[in-house]
């Protein structure tokens, strides 16, 4: 916490206080379109879920069947909860059989943020 300011963060203790999730997923090159309507479906409610503050969907140029999640929240009991959830549960289900390969997911913490 900043001095002489008790129980109050600072906009960079609070941004060093959340994680990232980095998800990679590969498709099937015919399911990229099948992928992409569960996004949209789900995006709007994974975004409101309680602790997340940003939700952004990112496609390899090169490999068009390649896709990352990022998001961004506000602590990891929330991340937990949210695989915990039902929301995930059923969006997570509709999205693995879509799968040419083995997804892989990072949970990192924010070292240093340059402005």
């Amino acid at each position: 916490m900043s001095k002489g300011s008790v129980g109050v963060l600072t906009r960079d203790e609070e941004v060093k206080k959340m994680i990232i999730r980095i998800v990679k997923m590969t498709f099937r090159p015919e399911e990229t379109g099948t992928f992409e309507q569960v996004f949209n479906e789900s995006k709007h409610l994974i975004r409101g879920f309680e602790g997340c503050q940003y939700l952004e969907l990112l496609k390899e140029k090169a490999n068009g069947n390649i896709y990352f999640t990022y998001s961004r929240w506000d602590k990891e009991e929330s991340l937990e909860n949210y695989r915990n959830s039902g929301l995930f549960a059923t969006t997570w289900a509709r999205t693995k059989v879509l799968f040419a390969a083995k997804p892989e997911a990072w949970t990192v913490d924010v070292a240093e943020q340059l402005k």
